[in-house]
């Protein structure tokens, strides 16, 4: 008898590899001849990505509602906002 609500059980090993080889991923990235700033945007890429496959699994946040996501987004947004509001101040020309 299914119950309403209920949900698949996640695959956590196959998110684990996931989660590995984004990690040696990161690492060959460093060794590649990039310059600074691709290299910079590659590793907040995937770090970005692995930190959205722990939110939504171990977090358990992919069989939740909107609201929850709101909530958990919310201090992502005001982090870059942040960021790019005090640029000038760091970096002044």
């Amino acid at each position: 008898m299914a119950t309403t609500g209920a949900h698949a059980e996640p695959n956590y090993i196959a998110v684990f590899w996931w989660l590995l080889a984004l990690t040696i991923l990161e690492i060959a990235v460093i060794y590649m001849p990039f310059t600074r700033l691709v290299v910079v945007i590659l590793l907040v890429g995937l770090a970005l990505t692995k930190a959205m496959l722990v939110a939504l699994y171990f977090m358990h946040l992919k069989f939740e509602r909107l609201t929850l996501w709101i909530i958990a987004l919310t201090p992502l947004i005001l982090c870059v906002f942040l960021i790019l509001m005090l640029t000038p101040d760091i970096f002044p020309s």
